[in-house]
């Protein structure tokens, strides 16, 4: 089986990806040898943040020296980014042979298993063939019933910031959602949880004492900023000074979860020194989050696709960037509350030029540019993202202000891939 080959086989099976359920993926990992039984895990479960505080763990315990999976979703650029080991993306031929083993262990069950079903099997398998110390696992989708909760109690189980989402499969009420991904504290493990609204820190509360899990609520208070810039942040925490290079407030409430993870993990043994989280919360790397992609003009790539997003996206410009306009790189999906997002940026900007993600749930462009028109801004739309991004760059160099590209992870590895096109030229 080729890499090719191998993509076109686990896209197959899409049509059940929203169906949640663990009977599946718990008969797919049996045949393979349950490797995720072989394996130890930080569990991390959420509505926003997941993927930045799986980063910072994940490169923590690289930096202390132990072998790292980490698993995410989605990807930005390519496939193999889902399924790292210290920093790096699994081969293309190692997801070929991994995945062709799981195919003939799928093709033996009555009820094939979904596409991420598969990948989060791919990843156990290929986590174990590595001989992974420590695995950092994101929930896809909940928690309580999402592929990755096969696993025995994590190490860790984490519970990032919690919001609506997803509302036809996980409840239509944030107590329903909490509870949902609190489905992932397990007894015999730790929970961490960011300091959440009241009415989740009680469902999580309940569900941690249920289990029998000794529960934390990170307190974003305990981190104090020193200085930040269009490099990153520095600030300090119990006495001690780090730099980390992500942007935004977010991202610090973020960092106080982390370092709760570290005290927890260093409670049951793992030898962390204060060197490997200072160089693991330094070299942490998290595309297309804030990301710098050019000084001259200022080009800022933001994957954000909510509202608690654009909220964020605002809160880093008022901070790095006061008082200034901001030209507007924007590609929706359909099925997002865009209409908040374009009124949460809409004070910022000076122009929206629009563009569709290439996706099946894209929002048309005319619509888009339709619907902040109608808000009297200036906006323009496009149909060839080189020209959307030339035309952005080309209005924030005449004009002295930042662009900004925003709303869409999808959007966000198109631009990203432009970039590296014209870096190889």
């Amino acid at each position: 089986m080729t890499y090719e080959e191998a993509l076109a086989y686990l896209e197959n099976y899409t049509w059940s990806k929203t169906r949640l359920g663990l009977g599946r993926t718990r008969e797919l990992t049996a045949k393979l040898g349950d490797p995720q039984k072989k394996l130890r895990f930080v569990h991390v479960a959420g509505s926003n943040g997941k993927g930045s505080t799986c980063a910072m763990t994940a490169s923590i315990l690289q930096a202390a020296g132990y072998k790292t999976g980490l698993y995410t979703s989605p990807y930005i650029q390519t496939f193999c980014e889902r399924i790292q080991v210290n920093g790096e993306n699994i081969p293309e031929h190692r997801l070929a042979e991994v995945t062709e083993k799981l195919r003939d262990a799928a093709e033996t069950m009555e009820d094939h298993p979904s596409w991420f079903e598969m990948v989060t099997a791919v990843a156990f398998q290929y986590y174990l063939e590595e001989n992974c110390d420590i695995v950092v696992l994101e929930v896809g989708m909940g928690g309580e019933f999402d592929s990755t909760n096969v696993i025995e109690a994590p190490e860790v189980a984490v519970l990032t910031n919690i919001g609506l989402e997803h509302t036809e499969y996980l409840g239509d009420t944030i107590e329903a959602i909490a509870r949902t991904k609190s489905g992932i504290i397990k007894p015999g493990c730790r929970v961490v949880s960011y300091d959440n609204v009241p009415e989740v820190k009680a469902i999580i509360s309940e569900v941690a004492k249920e289990n029998g899990a000794p529960l934390v609520f990170a307190d974003p208070s305990g981190i104090r900023l020193v200085s930040r810039d269009l490099d990153g942040q520095v600030f300090e925490w119990e006495g001690k000074t780090y730099r980390l290079p992500l942007h935004g407030e977010h991202q610090l409430r973020n960092a106080s979860v982390v370092m709760e993870i570290v005290r927890e993990l260093r409670e049951q043994g793992w030898d962390i020194s204060d060197e490997a989280v200072r160089r693991g919360m330094a070299e942490v790397k998290w595309p297309a989050r804030f990301q710098i992609l050019s000084r001259d003009p200022l080009f800022i790539l933001d994957g954000g696709h909510n509202p608690q997003c654009a909220e964020a996206m605002t809160e880093s410009l008022d901070a790095l960037l006061p008082g200034q306009k901001v030209d507007f790189l924007l590609g929706i999906l359909a099925d997002k509350d865009y209409t908040q997002m374009i009124d949460i940026l809409g004070p910022y900007a000076a122009s929206f030029h629009c563009i569709a993600p290439e996706n099946e749930r894209a929002l048309g462009v005319e619509a888009l540019a339709d619907t902040i028109r109608a808000r009297g801004f200036e906006t323009y739309a496009y149909n060839d993202l080189d020209e959307a991004i030339r035309a952005v760059c080309g209005s924030a160099a005449a004009n002295k202000r930042p662009a900004v590209c925003f709303g869409s992870l999808y959007l966000a590895g198109e631009v990203l891939n432009y970039y590296d096109r014209v870096i190889e030229n």
